[in-house]
């Protein structure tokens, strides 16, 4: 019913449709916005803009310099109409749904437009102008599948998809059902040959058996054994345990008579303790009394020493007299023989003023030494922040030329080359711009050529303060550095001196700058935009492309720095050459004067010790005299000292008499203490001996004693041994016998078997049946035989290997085999109902395809015979059991010499296609069931005979009753058309001069135009 765009496509800012219910004709030249009502129709019924084939985000429908786009479709429907609203935001490509103006979701949308059986998917519905080619590449299954949809029942296309599941899972269950068949086969086959194998297995297994009969015996056998040795063992036991008793009571007199021994000899050593400790004091009062005399005999020794040293004392002072005195004589010798001092002061006084003028003359030398050495290190600071400098600009060059390299291998060769032969040329040759531009405001400007002619000062067509209204802030040649050849052929080429950038201000406005300003180019922060006038209308058209992100300005390098950079380094390095030279010179001179001061310094040595030796030589003479006197005053009396120290020895010598009578006594006293000792002492061995021989008797019973507890020890942890032993060759031999513990041992496993000793249990007589058979009973009875005749058969038995395996095998697949037979009879009656499914389905949908096939081929035949023309469809079938290849063939002759042709992209020309296309959309037209189609601009190609053919035969059919609702677009009609009065002419008016939508008034325009001829008339 209606169509309302705002803000979409590129064209309307306000535009509102309302289409007749049968034929509406759209008509306008090209670029007015035709095709805008088709791609609002299809978008507006949830289509996706891949269907219309002109771009593929959403966003780019809504108009340019709008963000959001509407295109709002109502369509028919009782008991009331259905509004669809599709608000398109052209920044994030997303759409907002609305249904009768209430929010929805994209799914109810599709759900209700499939409830209409409106498929704008579907090209035998829906044509775009760029899908008419795509028509007719359409495959035969494809157009089948399109034709099925678009007029068959709802139930065709749902009959087709499933034959061929079906079909799918039908060839995969034959392909099952004959792998099976083949691996059942090879199974029976593989188990045949395990029947010897089988026999084999079962003799194996007597022998088995029989090695179980003896593993069984044998426990009990064994416990037996063991249960004999253990009554013997707890005999022997016995018997020790007497044995032990015995000892133990004729081992008790021996210890009582030690004990008494043990305590007088105790008694004795105490005794002898005390006579020790007597001994010991006085022994310790002699050692004193002659430590004493030691004393003395030291202090007349240390008497004798200082006398002795007295006396050495008085020669050494002889001697030193006579030796001052030989030395006073010999320097007063030499001091007659000494002429009188001659006068050096003059000598001495000319080298102290040479002296002075050397230091002068140094101190100014390590001067200027030190300033040129503080000029040098400043200099080598300098040179080292230009160096490093010039580091970091080349790295940047370095990186450029990396990048040159990774992305045009070539060139870089080319730029090796131009940088080893520059001297070749006759004039300048620029190296690539990518390294001599130097970009500050990193915008992604992209060039890349040789300048041909000096631009380079070229002026812009306005000042740009001029354009500082609309967001421009410079022009692009200001925001890049680049050699003056290479800026040169920038302005002269891409007039970057007349292309202004500009910000976001621009952007948002770009429609009134494009207006205003009338430029060409300009660029902002994120876009490029280019304006063309139409040669034609003179519209202005404007083409805005996103910039790409920089690729080879994205670093810089500024030239005239490092040429700078480069000066002041040379500079530095002739000044620092001039340094060195200065301190060489002066470190030369400065060594010459250290070699004259160290000569001066030299020769005033000698004269001062010229000048003092006569005075020292005196003064050593008054020295030694003043020491000989002393000499003299320090004599000793060595006959006054040697009386003294007579003296003093007589009275040490009383003093030692009196501690050696001392002495004498007490010596006495110990050797009589020392007799009573020795007497004690002997008393003690004897009784030593005495214990000695009880203690070595008593041992000796000990023995006897610990030998008859080992025995004893020994015999009784046996017998618990043998006892657990027993018991767990018991527990053996019943869980061999597979016994309960409750259950009672057979007699004649212990001595005579008697009916009373049995429990009365049906299982234990079933033992007790096993253990008294005569097959248990004629085995061997002693373990020598069972272990011989037990290795006997495991040795015949293990002559059967490898049995297991094919055993196993054998009923491993004797089982699968089973299963096998089960599972491939389940997959039979799966694929028998699958086929009869097939069958069924085939017929239902067989029959009304042919028919409806046959339906489309008699319109389609129709049509092209009203043309002098040949047309059929019909169903092209390779293999009746291939559902998924069945497919629709149209074949169409044009000319009357040639055969009947498959419509493809290859055979016919553009305008055959076009006319085929259209014949076979008007035979599906007849047989409608869609709402409505639309075809737009597919008569473009077709001669004017066939498109008035085509058209009479659109308005014949499309007039007819009970027809579908048709949208023919086309930019151009014939003269002298039939029309029909059921037909809604449409025309799409666009241009500058155009009134507004909401001011077009058709009736005014009819009285205006009444009105003018009546004034022409008169």
């Amino acid at each position: 019913l209606r169509v309302s765009l705002e803000n979409s496509f590129e064209t309307y800012d306000v535009c509102e449709v309302r289409p007749g219910p049968n034929l509406n004709m759209i008509i306008g030249a090209n670029g007015t916005g035709k095709s805008s009502i088709v791609c609002a129709i299809c978008l507006g019924l949830a289509g996706k803009p891949s269907f219309i084939g002109r771009a593929d985000k959403v966003g780019l429908f809504v108009k340019q310099g709008c963000l959001k786009g509407v295109v709002e479709v109502e369509l028919y429907k009782m008991p009331d109409n259905i509004i669809i609203t599709r608000e398109i935001q052209a920044v994030n490509n997303t759409s907002t749904w609305f249904i009768d103006r209430k929010s929805a979701t994209l799914k109810a949308v599709e759900e209700q437009i499939a409830a209409l059986n409106i498929q704008v998917d579907n090209l035998c519905q829906f044509l775009p102008q760029d899908k008419v080619g795509e028509f007719a590449r359409l495959s035969k299954i494809e157009l089948l599948e399109a034709t099925e949809k678009s007029i068959g029942p709802p139930e065709m296309y749902q009959f087709h998809c499933e034959l061929k599941n079906f079909r799918e899972k039908e060839r995969e269950l034959e392909n099952l059902c004959r792998d099976k068949t083949h691996s059942l086969e090879k199974m029976i086959q593989r188990t045949e040959r395990y029947k010897q194998d089988i026999e084999k297995f079962h003799e194996h297994k007597r022998h088995l058996d029989l090695i179980e009969m003896l593993e069984r015996k044998r426990p009990w056998v064994e416990y037996e054994s063991v249960r004999q040795q253990h009554e013997e063992v707890k005999k022997s036991r016995d018997q020790a345990k007497e044995e032990l008793k015995n000892l133990k009571e004729m081992q008790s007199p021996v210890t009582k008579k030690i004990q008494e021994t043990e305590e007088y000899f105790q008694s004795l050593n105490m005794k002898i303790r005390h006579k020790a400790d007597e001994i010991k004091d006085i022994s310790q009062k002699c050692k004193q009394k002659q430590d004493a005399l030691e004393m003395k005999d030291k202090q007349i020794e240390e008497i004798n020493q200082a006398l002795r040293m007295k006396k050495d004392e008085e020669m050494d002072r002889q001697r030193k007299i006579h030796h001052t005195h030989k030395m006073i004589k010999d320097w007063k010798k030499e001091l007659n023989a000494m002429a009188v001092c001659e006068n050096l002061q003059p000598q001495t006084d000319a080298i102290n003023d040479e002296l002075k003028k050397l230091q002068d003359k140094r101190a100014n030398i390590h001067s200027g030494i030190s300033d040129l050495t503080a000029g040098k290190m400043n200099e080598e600071r300098e040179k080292k922040r230009i160096t490093d400098r010039l580091e970091q600009l080349n790295n940047i060059m370095n990186m450029k030329e990396e990048n040159l390299k990774a992305r045009f291998g070539d060139t870089h060769s080319a730029l090796m080359w131009l940088r080893k032969n520059k001297d070749k040329f006759k004039k300048e040759v620029c190296e690539p711009i990518m390294l001599e531009m130097r970009d500050h405001q990193k915008l992604r400007v992209n060039a890349v050529c040789t300048p041909a002619e000096s631009c380079a000062k070229s002026l812009p067509s306005r000042p740009i303060e001029e354009l500082h209204q609309y967001g421009f802030f410079s022009y692009l040649r200001e925001l890049f550095d680049a050699p003056h050849l290479v800026m040169s052929y920038l302005c002269s080429q891409y007039h970057v001196h007349d292309v202004p950038v500009g910000t976001e201000k621009t952007r948002n406005m770009i429609e009134r700058v494009i207006q205003e300003t009338k430029l060409k180019q300009m660029y902002t922060a994120e876009e490029k935009y280019v304006i063309k006038v139409s040669a034609y209308t003179n519209l202005t058209l404007s083409i805005n492309t996103s910039l790409r992100e920089a690729q080879f300005l994205t670093s810089s390098v500024d030239i005239d720095e490092r040429r700078r950079l480069e000066n002041q380094q040379q500079d530095i390095n002739n000044k620092l050459k001039s340094l060195d030279m200065h301190l060489s010179t002066l470190s030369e001179r400065q060594k010459h004067l250290e070699h004259r001061d160290n000569e001066l310094r030299q020769q005033k040595k000698e004269l001062l010790e010229r000048g003092n030796r006569r005075t020292q030589l005196q003064s050593k003479i008054d020295v030694k005299c003043d020491s000989l006197r002393q000499l003299e005053q320090d004599a000793i009396d060595l006959e006054k000292e040697s009386q003294q120290a007579d003296a003093k020895i007589k009275e040490i010598n009383t003093q030692k008499a009196k501690l050696v009578t001392e002495l004498t006594h007490l010596i006495k006293n110990c050797i009589s203490l020392n007799i009573l000792k020795v007497d004690l002492v002997l008393q003690s061995a004897t009784e030593a001996a005495e214990k000695n021989r009880l203690e070595s008797d008593y041992k000796e019973a000990s023995i006897q004693l610990r030998a008859a507890e080992e025995k004893f020890n020994e015999l009784d942890d046996r017998k618990q041994v043998l006892a657990e032993k027993c018991k767990e060759l018991l527990k053996k031999a019943r869980h061999a016998c597979k016994m309960s513990l409750d259950q009672q041992l057979p007699m004649e496993f212990q001595t005579v078997c008697t009916q009373t000793n049995l429990h009365i249990s049906l299982k234990f007589w079933m033992m007790y049946t096993l253990l008294t058979s005569p097959a248990f009973q004629s085995l061997p009875t002693t373990l020598e035989e069972i272990d011989a005749f037990l290795n006997e058969e495991k040795t015949r038995a293990s002559c059967f290997t490898g049995l297991n395996v094919s055993v196993e095998e054998y009923n491993k697949q004797t089982q699968e085999i089973q299963q096998l037979k089960e599972y491939l009879e389940e997959k039979k009656n799966e694929l028998n109902d699958y086929k009869q499914k097939i069958s069924q389905v085939k017929e239902r949908w067989l029959n009304p395809l042919k028919k409806l096939i046959g339906q489309i081929n008699v319109k389609f035949s129709n049509f092209f015979s009203s043309m002098q023309c040949v047309g059929e469809v019909d169903l092209h079938v390779e293999n009746e059991e291939e559902y998924d290849k069945y497919g629709i063939r149209i074949r169409v002759k044009f000319h009357s010499g040639t055969e009947l042709h498959e419509l493809n992209p290859y055979h016919q020309s553009g305008g055959e296609k076009s006319v085929s296309t259209m014949l076979y959309l008007m035979a599906l037209q007849e047989l409608n069931r869609c709402p409505f189609r639309v075809v737009d601009e597919i008569n473009q190609g077709m001669d004017p005979v066939n498109e008035r053919r085509v058209f009479e035969m659109v308005v014949k059919t499309v007039s007819k009753e009970s027809t579908s609702q048709y949208f023919f677009i086309t930019p151009k009609l014939l003269q002298n058309l039939t029309y029909s009065d059921k037909m809604t002419v449409l025309f799409v008016y666009n241009g500058p001069f155009m009134l507004e939508s909401n001011k077009w008034d058709l009736k005014s325009f009819c009285r205006r135009r009444r009105r003018l001829g009546r004034m022409d008339e008169q």
